[in-house]
This record gives structure tokens, C-alpha cells and sequence, in this order.
């Protein structure tokens, strides 16, 4: 990294680093920092690491929120600019790892593990912004702890960079919902944790086939499949949408739910650009589902609420693809922020319903 030899950079974002750092520690003000975060100069950090939190959370408390909007798409817009301006702000208070993952900060906790588990290259040292290295701690403690699924009466264990199960609305659908008659085998499309293959076969599917593009996620599926002792019934692979030449009569998908840029791993697991991985889920569809077999396509209704998508525009995908609909099963939110007044989207996250469309080719 220019202006620190023998120093890599980190970003779980992939940010490009700042063309100006300055060193600072615990006498640099809020308002200092704040000047400099928003001039685009990072702050590297050599004072103690609760400061580090602190001046990070000051930081936070001088961003403004996002501003009104007319309509809920415009609403939507300003919400997701404003996280860009805070994560752009924000990335900018910086930490040295020496090689070994390990932090020479007075009271700095232990994050070699978890840094690991990111995938960071700890062979030599580099830099990273506090809010990163705060976002794999904090990955680390969910992968360590799990959160429970009460459709499996068990933990699943979320890696670094992949969605954990906290919304249950679709879980449950997927417990819930009427299996097709025959349905010995199913494929699970956009697999994650593999909490939705782990779900099928506690409900008796002899034989599940988990697939995700995310490398993270693929392993992420395998060591929650292990733990649960269900490895015989499932099996996972890194595939783009459909394994090749895979077939069954009971195909699962739950793609991201909203049209949009996703800026990590983590947010591909919502952000779905021009909606690639529906509109390819929906047109392979055919050529993946036995005859008389069933989809089951878990999709929340925010995208429609916020005005990225329509509903006639839906339907019209699947029409594209020679699909009809069979039935549908429909969930309404539960989950902490749908429940938060003083959410800046809270109305369009309260009237959210998150529903399983039963597709059959036609």
C-alpha cells in the first residue's frame, strides 16, 4: 500500500484505499476526525482500541439521516444513499494488523480468528477500516454462537459474508408449505447457510442437492449440514444458479429480493442486480423440474412496495418462462425492524409480506 511498505489492504467492500492517512490517537476530537473522514483523509488509529470505538460511534452520531421522500421509492433511494455516505465516512478510521492478524492497540481484543474466517491474508500486515474489522467480530460471534431455527429445533451457524436465517418468515413458509406427492429428491437454489436443504430433509426429502455461486456459502451450507448430521440427504456444490444436468420434482429457490447493486458478499444476499438471479432461476426452471414436478419461489414483496418492481412484472417473468402459478403461501414481518418506529422504513417494512409462489411449467 503506498506510503506504508510491506502493507496490504483490506476492504470487505472493495473500497480502494485512501490517497491520504494521517496517524491520530485518543487526543484527536470527534470534530477533527470527522472533518478529515469527510474530506476523504483516513485516520489511522495507533491510540487505545475503546477510543477506536468511541470516536467510531461520534463519528456516527454526526451523520446526518436520510432526508424524506415524496414516494416509497424515493424514500428507498435516499435510505440506501445515505448508508453509502455513512459507510464511504465511516471506512475511513483505519487499524494496522501486524502479520498474524494481531493489534498492537491497548485493550485490543484477539481477532485472529475471526479475520481468518474472513479470509483476510494475515501472512504480513495490513490495513483495514475499525468498521470492517468490527464487522468480523461480530461474524465471528454469530458463526460461533448460531441462531436458532425454530422450524429445525436446532442452530445454524452463518459464515463471514453470508446471510444469516434471523428473518424466519421464509423459513417457515418452506416448513409449512404442502409437499408435492413423490417429491423424494428437490434441488435448493441459492443455498446460503443451507438452512432451507437442512428444513426439506428434517421433513423427510430422502435426497436434497444445496447449490450456491458463493464459494463462503458452499462452505458455510457444508459445515451447518454436518453439524446437523443430515450429510447423507444433503449434498452441496458451487454452481451458478442450476447444477448442470440436476433434476427433481421439488426445486427451492430464495433469491435476493430487491433489484439493486450489491456492495459485499453479504449484500448479495438482498441486492440483486437487474434482477439476474430471478430472471435466470426463472427461465432454467423448466429444464431442471421433472414433469408435473413444483417450484417453490420464496420472494418478499418489498421490491414491489418500494416501487422497483411490480407485480404485473413479476408475473410476467414467470409467464415468460412457461410457468403458471399453482398457489401461494403468504408471511407477514416479525423481525426487529419491521417492529421499529423509528425505522426510516418502517412503514414499507411493516406492510411487507414475504410469500412462496408454487410454480408448475405449463
Amino acid at each position: 500500500m503506498p506510503g506504508f511498505p510491506g502493507c496490504s489492504w483490506y476492504s470487505e467492500t472493495g473500497a480502494p484505499p485512501p490517497r491520504r492517512v494521517v496517524t491520530a490517537d485518543d487526543t484527536l476530537s470527534a470534530a477533527s476526525a470527522y472533518r478529515l473522514a469527510t474530506a476523504g483523509t483516513g485516520v489511522l488509529w495507533t491510540g487505545g482500541f475503546p477510543n477506536a470505538r468511541q470516536l467510531l460511534s461520534a463519528l456516527d452520531r454526526r451523520l446526518p439521516g436520510p432526508s424524506a421522500g415524496s414516494d416509497p421509492a424515493q424514500a428507498f433511494r435516499r435510505h440506501r444513499e445515505a448508508r453509502a455516505r455513512r459507510a464511504r465516512v465511516l471506512g475511513k478510521l483505519l487499524l494496522r494488523l501486524e502479520p498474524g492478524a494481531r493489534l498492537k492497540a491497548a485493550r485490543a481484543p484477539d481477532v485472529q480468528v475471526a479475520c481468518a474466517e474472513a479470509g483476510c491474508s494475515t501472512e504480513r500486515a495490513f490495513l483495514c477500516s475499525l468498521r470492517d474489522l468490527l464487522g468480523m467480530i461480530g461474524a465471528h460471534e454469530w458463526r460461533r454462537r448460531g441462531v436458532l431455527v425454530p422450524a429445525l429445533g436446532a442452530r445454524i451457524h452463518p459464515h463471514h459474508g453470508v446471510f444469516s436465517p434471523v428473518r424466519g418468515e421464509y423459513v417457515g413458509l418452506v416448513a409449512r408449505a404442502p409437499l408435492p406427492a413423490g417429491a423424494r429428491t428437490a434441488l435448493d437454489i441459492g443455498t446460503g447457510t443451507g438452512v432451507l436443504a437442512a428444513v426439506l430433509a428434517r421433513r423427510g426429502v430422502a435426497s436434497v442437492l444445496a447449490s450456491d455461486r458463493s464459494a463462503r456459502a458452499v462452505a458455510c451450507a457444508e459445515d451447518n449440514i454436518a453439524r446437523l448430521g443430515l450429510a447423507r440427504q444433503v449434498t452441496v456444490t458451487e454452481a451458478d444458479v442450476f447444477p448442470a444436468r440436476a433434476r427433481a420434482p421439488l426445486v427451492v429457490c430464495n433469491p435476493p429480493w430487491l433489484p439493486g447493486r450489491a456492495a459485499s458478499a453479504l449484500d448479495a444476499a438482498v441486492y440483486d442486480p437487474g434482477s439476474r438471479m430471478l430472471r435466470a432461476f426463472l427461465d432454467r426452471l423448466p429444464r431442471h423440474l421433472e414433469p408435473g414436478g413444483e417450484a417453490w419461489l420464496i420472494l418478499s414483496g418489498f421490491a414491489e412496495q418500494a416501487g422497483l418492481r411490480t407485480r404485473e412484472e413479476l408475473l410476467g417473468l414467470f409467464d415468460r418462462a412457461g410457468l403458471e402459478v399453482a398457489g401461494r403461501l403468504d408471511a407477514t414481518p416479525r423481525h426487529r425492524r419491521a417492529l421499529d418506529p423509528t425505522d426510516p422504513l418502517h412503514a414499507l417494512r411493516a406492510a411487507e409480506v414475504t410469500s412462496l409462489w408454487r410454480l408448475r411449467v405449463r
